[in-house]
């Protein structure tokens, strides 16, 4: 992979070069150290592209599995059954009839006293 990578950034490199020179119609080989200095900038510029390539996808991967973490202990960690919400909700006497203080708490005691 280094190999191809750093092949198609010479490439690259040089067809950047001579498009140039056909763009502005000189010889295509005109001052090749021109050359040379674009063979080395472009194998450098995709051997570094695709290192950040696989920096970001660590990167990435970590944040994912923290994410993934976050939402299990959001979500799956804090499982209480309705008998331990009805004793909390007896308890501070607020599922007595008439004297929720708001229509979803209403609701949810009727169902608890059901």
């Amino acid at each position: 992979m280094p190999i191809s990578a750093t092949m198609f950034g010479a490439l690259l490199g040089v067809g950047t070069q001579m498009y140039s020179n056909a763009l502005r119609k000189l010889p295509y080989m005109r001052h090749p150290w021109e050359h040379v200095l674009g063979m080395g900038l472009g194998a450098l510029f995709v051997n570094q592209l695709i290192k950040f390539d696989a920096k970001a996808q660590e990167d990435l991967d970590k944040l994912l599995i923290k994410a993934k973490q976050a939402n299990e202990r959001r979500y799956f960690a804090f499982h209480t059954d309705f008998g331990d919400i009805r004793e909390m909700m007896m308890k501070n006497k607020r599922c007595v009839k008439g004297q929720s203080s708001s229509v979803s708490e209403l609701h949810f005691c009727n169902q608890l006293l059901a």
